[in-house]
C-alpha cells in the first residue's frame, strides 16, 4: 500500500510543512516516483529537487489521496475540491504551488 514520505508525516499525508486538516494530498516526483507529502519534505530527504510532472503525460498518477490512498491523474484532480473516490476534502490552497509540481 502507498503512504506519503515526508517528515513527521501522519497516516493522511499531512506533513511538518503542511499539517491542516484538508493537507491531505501528496505528489509524486517525476525523477524518483516517490509520493511526498509536499515538495519541501522531498527536498529535505532527497539528494536530487522534486522534479515536476509534465502535465501531457495523462496514464500517469502523479496525486496521492491520504484518506483512502488512492492515485489519480493529474486531470483527475485539476478541477476537484474534493477526492473523486473518498470525498475528503482537498485544501483548495494547493492550486497556488501548482508550479512546484507539474509543468
Amino acid at each position: 500500500m502507498n503512504q506519503a514520505q515526508g517528515l513527521l508525516v501522519d497516516d493522511e499525508g499531512r506533513c511538518v510543512h503542511y499539517h491542516g486538516e484538508k493537507d491531505i494530498v501528496s505528489l509524486q516526483c517525476y525523477e524518483c516516483k516517490k509520493y511526498y507529502a509536499c515538495y519541501q519534505c522531498h527536498n529535505d530527504m532527497e539528494t536530487h529537487v522534486f522534479s515536476p510532472y509534465p502535465l501531457a503525460l495523462t496514464e500517469d498518477q502523479p496525486i496521492f489521496c491520504g484518506a483512502c490512498k488512492r492515485t489519480m491523474t493529474f486531470q483527475e484532480y485539476q478541477k476537484q475540491t474534493a477526492c473523486p473516490y473518498c470525498n475528503a476534502p482537498f485544501n483548495p490552497s494547493c492550486k497556488q504551488h501548482h508550479s512546484y509540481y507539474f509543468k
